[in-house]
């Protein structure tokens, strides 16, 4: 019998899409079913022009994502807990698509990370949580290791803070987190949702085409050498100049007048 409610809600509104983990009974964990269903979201909204920034959020305030679902792992009906452990190349491939995508993503926190809600926050762009929200990788406690996060964590906090994450497994209120490197912007509460809509408009205002080749670029050189990278971003800069966006946008600077983009 098919679910009431679907585990991924999306809405558009002024350019803005919201993207709902919705399992909050379980915390909004990590299905293979979510991820299947947040993998071809994604991809429809990227695909979509109206779409110019994408939000991802948690269902209710207790979590925005509390990591793999191992309760289902361990009961549900696909191998038991090897089996959902053997679909973990799902959260791998999620991950890598979010690299790839060309909107622009902002993870709004109202509730906790854990686990591989961790790795889904940090794979967005901007993270933005509410003041009372709390971070952590508490795998090890149930004797895992959070594999696949360690390669976004390891970029986001350096080394010695990513083993203490995960070897303690301790959970980190927002301010630390924010210190940490983790996230972008802690906000009261009851600001939270102004401070999304704030960003999220802000980047659904910008150039998509320039947004595209910006965040892509971003992502494939961040990791390389400076002697690697330099001759891709100087290609990528003499690409953008010949965007009708760029035109338009320095034009537009020398007129005096908000920016008409053609995303092109």
């Amino acid at each position: 019998m098919a679910d009431a409610e679907p585990v991924v809600k999306s809405s558009i509104d002024q350019g803005i899409a919201t993207v709902t983990l919705n399992r909050p009974t379980r915390r909004n964990a990590l299905s293979g079913g979510l991820i299947r269903a947040l993998r071809e979201t994604l991809a429809a909204l990227d695909a979509d022009p109206d779409a110019r920034a994408i939000v991802i959020t948690g269902a209710g305030e207790k979590a925005f994502c509390a990591g793999g679902d191992l309760a289902g792992g361990m009961t549900g009906n696909q191998g038991g807990f090897p089996g959902q452990i053997a679909e973990k190349g799902l959260y791998a491939d999620l991950l890598t698509d979010m690299r790839g995508l060309g909107t622009p993503i902002v993870a709004r926190l109202a509730g906790d990370a854990f686990g591989g809600g961790v790795g889904l926050m940090m794979a967005c762009d901007i993270v933005i949580a509410a003041d009372d929200t709390r971070i952590g990788l508490p795998e090890i406690k149930v004797g895992l290791w959070p594999m696949m996060v360690t390669a976004l964590l390891v970029r986001h906090v350096g080394h010695k803070t990513a083993l203490e994450m995960m070897m303690l497994g301790e959970k980190y209120p927002a301010a630390e987190a924010k210190v940490m490197g983790l996230l972008n912007r802690v906000v009261p509460r009851d600001q939270l949702d102004a401070e999304v809509a704030k960003v999220a408009g802000t980047l659904a205002a910008r150039s998509p085409s320039v947004l595209k080749l910006g965040r892509q670029t971003f992502y494939q050189t961040a990791d390389l050498p400076v002697e690697a990278a330099l001759p891709t971003l100087r290609d990528r800069l003499l690409l953008n100049t010949m965007f009708e966006d760029a035109a338009e946008g320095v034009m537009a600077f020398m007129q005096k007048r908000p920016p008409e983009w053609k995303g092109r």
